[in-house]
């Protein structure tokens, strides 16, 4: 960090004399240290009966919100209190509130200092004679609080047990710890409430974490050893940042970026990251808590006086409680918590007995005057008829046939295209400057290939990182689609979906920027001699499932529950340790997720990867891209093209050959031999198996993607004999 914006000497005395929040500040200190036998005093100007706190801030920091607070749990009371460091190295405050409050009680030297460095970490170490550094005694850092600052860590150390953790603030009065907590559990940041898993970030790889957006200035340090497993960061010089967890679950940093926005896990939307929660049977999603001013002339119905509770320990037992109307908390501090059983009518301007409280409600309108219900329900029948009124005009100005297919086809427009673009920005916008600074100008020397959307370009950022551009032809029907789709798609991580960076829109430019994947594509790969070098059968297996979770996740654990329609080799891209990532989601649609199917006209797709009731009849469900997966997983593993169906009557259909294999008991014949090894015959075999389950003729005896990553996973599941697939004849 540069020095103008480092972490003050002052900081030390102006918190001892104001971080009670809310009283006086007016003492100040002129170094960055205390020697044995000196100390930092209170101010003489507290108030009697307040709650003081020992902690660190930014100098910078308008809001004066502290990054680090050292009795959070135990406040001092009283008027008389120093921060010493005695004559035998040990770190205190010593207060007339009760004992001293010790930091380096198993740590201590005569010849020590307590220094508050420019990183924000106060440290006591042990010095030696010409006065440098011996010894780290101990440190702040390693007692972090809410804050992440850059060099803290999160994880263990292994050989003493310390655990460097974040604990959330029960709420912006009270440090104490609350309701949240963040680890790192040696591959991604988990946040917890009160125990239980709410929120994780996804695996860290490159760049950055799978769930979550962040502020390009940041270096991520992940450390794995006999010693110590953690996680830290750094930051560009100069650039100051800190990561806050706050009382509400939301985790963001001094820029605002949210890696997690407050209360996003409260409800059952698919939300990337949260974790798994089953809903109350009495509770539906549209269920929320809404401040309100009610009447209230009685007492609640329970009180819990329990002071370690916030506002959203309040609402989850609320939410729990079938019974539970409101709720608020107890104390003027924010601690505590009180509920009601009855429905409680809003209050008016000028009512007794007001009340602010959280309500529960299943509508944001809930006692709304009978007026605005009417208003309301004209507004929606003329906005329900207007399509109608519309479609009808246009089919009684001549042809009626085509006004009747003009308005089908907006219609279908509007079910199938996965979103417009209103809603859907929450991915970096680029200038059409940068983007051809970064391809050379769209050079082909840069140029990676062409699809249906347009050519695609590779490129390099200022700030060194690569990346992949999509430019959309101007004439290219697909390529709009899939701008839309893969914005919306962005909302979608997962560390088997290919990253979207950001887009361009500059006139009628249109430029999709993805993370580069320096593999390319799986067809690149997999079908040339010198690059299935590169495909051992541990890796292949490791494709295999990679493309599998991506696929659960799109059908079932996304927040659209999305069905991809092309899954093919050549949109499944390599990142540089081989790791597959599903991409192109030009033909993607939303799937509903109590629908089983959906019919189209329009059939988009590859041959040979389409199952026959979509190729032929336009039916197309979760299990079109089970099938699409099927044929994918006997690509990968016999290194073959599946040539479709046609006039050479199956020759070269790849899924002809494999049954025809399977019922003769010699489906070992299909592997790849330069993959082929006695070890794994097992593995293989069973994959081929799984292969033929994805590929059966019927969709309803096809698996779940759900189910093909559980016998993936569990190598000793059972599994049935597959039907015959759809056969050339």
């Amino acid at each position: 960090m540069g020095s103008s914006e480092c972490l003050s000497s002052a900081i030390l005395s102006l918190i001892l004399s104001c971080v009670w929040l809310g009283g006086p500040c007016s003492c100040s200190a002129g170094t960055d240290s205390i020697k044995p036998g000196e100390g930092l005093p209170f101010s003489e100007n507290l108030l009697p009966g307040h709650r003081h706190l020992l902690g660190i801030w930014y100098t910078s920091d308008v809001n004066n919100k502290k990054v680090w607070v050292a009795n959070r749990d135990k406040p001092i009371s009283g008027t008389n209190a120093n921060l010493m460091l005695d004559g035998n190295g040990t770190l205190m405050i010593i207060h007339s509130g009760g004992d001293p409050i010790v930091f380096n009680s198993n740590q201590a030297s005569g010849n020590s200092i307590a220094t508050l460095l420019d990183s924000g970490n106060f440290v006591v170490a042990a010095l030696n004679t010409d006065g440098s550094v011996k010894q780290t005694l101990w440190e702040s850092f390693d007692d972090p609080t809410d804050t992440l600052l850059p060099g803290m860590k999160l994880g263990i150390n292994l050989k003493t047990g310390q655990n460097w953790s974040l604990a959330s603030w029960i709420n912006e009065q009270v440090p104490a710890p609350g309701t949240f907590t963040l680890e790192w559990n040696g591959t991604q940041l988990v946040m917890k409430r009160r125990g239980d898993i709410y929120w994780s970030s996804g695996i860290l790889k490159d760049l950055g974490f799978e769930f979550a957006t962040h502020h390009n200035i940041y270096y991520f340090i992940s450390v794995c050893n006999d010693n110590e497993i953690y996680f830290s960061y750094s930051v560009q010089d100069g650039a100051i940042s800190k990561w806050v967890l706050n009382s509400r679950g939301g985790f963001f940093d001094t820029y605002g970026t949210l890696f997690a926005k407050e209360d996003m896990c409260d409800r059952y939307d698919k939300y990337p990251g949260c974790a798994m929660q089953e809903p109350p049977t009495c509770r539906t999603r549209d269920y929320q808590f809404m401040k309100q001013s009610v009447l209230n002339s009685g007492y609640p119905s329970l009180m819990n006086i329990d002071t370690s509770l916030g506002l959203s320990d309040c609402q989850a037992i609320c939410w729990n409680n079938c019974s539970c109307t409101a709720c608020n908390t107890l104390f003027t501090n924010g601690t505590g918590c009180q509920f009601w059983r009855d429905k409680l009518p809003r209050a008016q301007v000028g009512d007794a007995n007001q009340e602010e409280l959280y309500v529960l409600s299943s509508s944001e309108d809930i006692g709304k005057p009978w007026w605005i219900w009417i208003i309301i329900l004209v507004v929606a029948v003329f906005l329900f008829m207007l399509p109608v009124f519309c479609c009808s005009q246009r089919n009684s100005r001549g042809d009626g046939k085509m006004g009747k297919t003009s308005c089908e086809r907006r219609k279908s427009s509007t079910a199938n295209t996965l979103s417009d673009s209103k809603d859907i920005d929450n991915v970096k916008q680029f200038s059409l400057v940068s983007v051809m600074t970064a391809t050379n100008n769209f050079s082909d020397e840069n140029k990676l290939g062409k699809g249906g959307f347009g050519p695609v370009y590779k490129g390099k950022l200022s700030t060194g990182q690569e990346i992949a551009v999509k430019r959309l032809s101007r004439d290219s029907e697909q390529g709009s689609a899939q701008f839309y789709n893969e914005r919306l798609i962005a909302k979608q991580q997962h560390r088997n979906l290919v990253r979207l960076l950001g887009y361009c829109i500059e006139g009628e430019e249109r430029m999709l920027i993805y993370e580069f994947m320096p593999n390319r594509s799986l067809e690149d790969v997999l079908f040339v001699p010198a690059g299935r070098k590169m495909l051992d059968w541990n890796t292949r297996c490791n494709i295999i499932e990679g493309i599998a979770q991506g696929l659960d996740y799109l059908h079932k654990h996304s927040r659209l529950n999305i069905v991809h329609r092309d899954l093919k080799t050549s949109n499944i891209l390599l990142d540089h340790d081989m790791n597959p990532k599903i991409s192109d989601f030009g033909t993607a649609r939303i799937f509903e997720p109590n629908a089983s199917e959906v019919k189209t006209n329009n059939i988009v797709g590859t041959p040979g990867f389409m199952p026959p009731e979509y190729a032929m009849w336009g039916v197309y469900s979760q299990k079109t891209d089970v099938y699409s997966f099927g044929v994918l997983l006997l690509e990968i593993v016999s290194s073959k093209m599946n040539i479709p169906c046609g006039s050479n009557d199956g020759a070269g259909n790849l899924i002809n050959h494999a049954w025809k294999l399977w019922g003769e008991g010699n489906s070992l014949e299909l592997v790849d031999q330069a993959v082929r090894d006695p070890h794994s015959t097992t593995q293989m075999l069973r994959c081929i198996h799984i292969a033929l389950l994805c590929v059966q003729n019927s969709a309803e005896e096809r698996p779940t993607m759900s189910q093909v990553c559980s016998i993936l996973t569990n190598k000793t599941e059972g599994l049935p004999n597959p039907n015959p697939p759809p056969l050339c004849t």
